[in-house]
């Protein structure tokens, strides 16, 4: 093949041949021009079309991502009991409820969980017994006190079913406050058990602040609405007004272990001045019964050693729109702080 056929493949958009000379010719410039944005825009439409088909398939696999982790959810949300331990609440068991951390309102162990799992477990005809396996340091004296009442009112309304507190690491406070409400109270040998007592703490930058020349400036509407103010002066009527309100809880605490304990503490009153004692200890003062653990009072005690966990659990959808809502919320939250920046 001659250079000049090879030579006339060349693309239509640099040369053309004229039919009639039979000679190449030079495209005109404002041909070229034409046909340069007419390939620009056909590209750029191929691109859009690309794009959108690909933000489609996306958009497709995020949805059915989405619909399967919600599906997810709500299977196990109304399916737990089902698949852990449904079976096993219709036979003969012991209840176990976990309370763990600091006993406070808006804790992990709260009064309406707690009571929730109690009435469950208490509710069910073949809860041989209640198991309350306590790990924790205290915390509220109210969310404790509720606590207690429905165990002594739940008691009160199933006389056969018996209530055992296990105490694992720690159970001082308003731990032992809830424990004083079980029949038994089990421990082991190095666990801490007591701190029956009330306690209120903060500081006092007074001098600081002199020394560094800081005024204090606080106006009130009430002749006591500043007091135990941390940058005032501390006042003796204060202090004994404040000593009177811990003095009057720490004597609703020493009433409630005294009613649950009876007969069982010794005579000392070393027992409610706020020391801690080892499991051991505990025995020889009163606050526990014996060693034992969880397992062991479910077989030795109860006499029935299958054991079913009634620890009340927010249900995962609700955690999740929950923590949804304050993703949602905290997002809004820096929006409008970068607006107004």
């Amino acid at each position: 093949m001659s250079d000049e056929t090879r030579n006339d493949t060349t693309p239509a958009a640099q040369k053309t041949r004229d039919p009639w000379l039979g000679k190449r010719k030079e495209i005109p410039e404002h041909e070229k021009k034409e046909q340069w944005e007419r390939n620009v825009l056909e590209e750029l439409v191929f691109s859009a079309h690309k794009e959108q088909r690909r933000t489609r398939r996306w958009g497709i696999f995020f949805k059915s991502l989405m619909f399967s982790y919600l599906a997810l959810i709500l299977f196990m949300t109304y399916m737990p009991n089902e698949l852990s331990d449904g079976s096993s609440k219709g036979h003969k068991h012991t209840a176990l409820i976990e309370i763990r951390g600091t006993i406070g309102a808006d804790a992990e162990a709260n009064a309406d969980s707690i009571i929730t799992a109690l009435r469950d477990a208490f509710k069910n005809e073949h809860s041989a017994a209640i198991i309350l396996r306590l790990n924790t340091p205290g915390g509220s004296p109210v969310q404790a006190g509720y606590v207690n009442d429905e165990i002594k009112r739940l008691r009160n309304q199933h006389p056969n079913k018996p209530v055992y507190a296990v105490i694992t690491d720690m159970c001082a406070s308003g731990g032992y406050y809830i424990a004083a409400a079980a029949d038994e109270i089990y421990a082991d040998k190095a666990s801490l058990v007591g701190s029956i007592g009330v306690v209120m703490n903060g500081f006092g930058f007074v001098d600081a602040m002199d020394k560094l020349g800081i005024e204090r400036r606080m106006m009130t509407a009430g002749e006591n609405k500043g007091f135990l103010d941390p940058f005032s002066p501390l006042k003796a009527e204060d202090e004994k007004h404040i000593k009177s309100l811990l003095g009057s809880i720490h004597q609703q605490f020493i009433d409630v272990v005294k009613e649950g304990r009876g007969d069982r503490l010794k005579d000392d009153p070393a027992i409610f001045s706020g020391l801690v004692w080892t499991g051991e200890q505990a025995i020889e003062v009163g606050l526990v019964d014996a060693l034992g653990s969880s397992s062991y009072v479910a077989r030795e005690i109860v006499g029935a050693d299958k054991i079913v966990d009634y620890t009340y659990d927010q249900p995962v959808i609700e955690r999740f729109f929950e923590r949804f809502g304050a993703s949602v919320a905290s997002g809004i939250s820096s929006t409008m702080n970068d607006i107004w920046r």
